[in-house]
C-alpha cells in the first residue's frame, strides 16, 4: 500500500524547470547582446501574423470539423460517404503539398469560377459589384490550413459524440427533446470533456505547422527570419531565435490547455 501511495504522488516536472533555464538564459543572451536583441526586434514583428493565421484558421478548421463529424454521424448513407471521402483525401496530402495547392491552383480557379457564375446577374444589372479581383497569399494561407486540419478534427468531434452513451441519447428522446436540443443539451456538454484535449493537441501543432506559410511569403515569425537570414548571414542567430519564439508559444500554449483539462476533471468528478 505505502509503495502504491508513493508511486501515485504527482511527479515534480524536473523537464518544465530545465526549460525554464534554458528561456532565462536566451532571455538575458537577447537583453545584453545587441545582435540578438536586434534578430529578436525583427522576428517578433511577425508573431502578429502567426496568431491570426493559427486563430482565424483553427476557428474555420473546427467549425467545418464539426460540420463533417455530423455528417459522417447522420443517418444518410451518401453524407456518411461523402464526409469519408473528405476525411480520407484530406488527411492523405501533406500540408505543404495542400498549401502550395489551395495557393496556386483552387484559389485562382476559385476566382474564375464565381466570376464566371456572377458575370450573368451582373450584365442584366440583378447584382452590384461583385467580381472578385484577386484572393491575397494571407488568406490562401488561413484556406489551406482551414480545409487540411478540417479532416483530423472532424474525427476528434466525431469520437467525442460517439463516446456519449446512447442510453442518454435515448432518454433524451423519450422527453420530446429535439435533435438540436438532444445535441446541445446532452451530447456536446459531455463530448466536449473527451474533445477538448485532443483539440488542443491540434491547436498547439496548427501553431508550429503556421510556419508553412512562410513559402508563400506571408510575414510571420518564420518569413521574418529568413528574410533578416538571408541579408546578414547570421544563420545561427536567427533561426535560434525562431526556435525560441516558437517555443515559448508551443509550450505556454500547452501548459494552459493541460491545466484547463484538469480543471474540468476536478469538475467533474466533484
Amino acid at each position: 500500500m505505502a509503495a502504491l501511495a508513493s508511486t501515485s504522488k504527482p511527479e515534480f516536472p524536473w523537464w518544465l524547470a530545465a526549460a525554464l533555464v534554458l528561456a532565462l538564459a536566451a532571455a538575458v543572451a537577447i537583453a545584453s547582446s545587441d545582435l540578438y536583441a536586434q534578430v529578436f526586434a525583427t522576428v517578433t514583428k511577425g508573431i502578429g501574423i502567426t496568431i491570426f493565421v493559427t486563430a482565424v484558421a483553427f476557428a474555420l478548421a473546427s467549425a467545418l470539423g464539426l460540420g463533417i463529424a455530423l455528417m459522417a454521424l447522420s443517418g444518410s448513407q451518401w453524407l456518411r460517404q461523402i464526409a469519408r471521402f473528405y476525411v480520407e483525401i484530406i488527411r492523405g496530402v501533406p500540408i505543404l503539398v495542400l498549401l502550395f495547392w489551395i495557393a496556386f491552383a483552387g484559389a485562382p480557379a476559385f476566382v474564375a469560377a464565381w466570376n464566371a457564375l456572377t458575370a450573368p446577374l451582373q450584365s442584366a444589372g440583378l447584382m452590384g459589384e461583385l467580381l472578385v479581383r484577386d484572393v491575397s497569399l494571407l488568406w490562401r494561407a488561413v484556406m489551406a490550413l482551414t480545409i487540411g486540419y478540417s479532416a483530423f478534427i472532424s474525427e476528434v468531434f466525431r469520437a467525442g459524440i460517439q463516446s456519449v452513451e446512447k442510453g442518454q441519447i435515448e432518454a433524451a428522446k423519450a422527453l420530446g427533446l429535439s435533435r438540436v436540443q438532444r445535441f446541445r443539451l446532452i451530447v456536446f456538454p459531455q463530448a466536449i470533456r473527451t474533445i477538448l484535449p485532443p483539440l488542443g493537441n491540434d491547436f498547439v501543432a496548427m501553431v508550429k505547422d503556421s510556419s508553412l506559410v512562410s513559402v508563400l511569403g506571408v510575414a510571420d515569425i518564420t518569413q521574418m527570419g529568413k528574410v533578416y537570414a538571408a541579408g546578414s548571414f547570421r544563420f545561427f542567430e536567427t533561426y535560434s531565435i525562431v526556435a525560441y519564439i516558437y517555443l515559448i508559444l508551443t509550450v505556454g500554449l500547452s501548459l494552459a490547455l493541460r491545466a484547463l483539462e484538469q480543471r474540468l476533471r476536478r469538475q467533474h468528478q466533484e
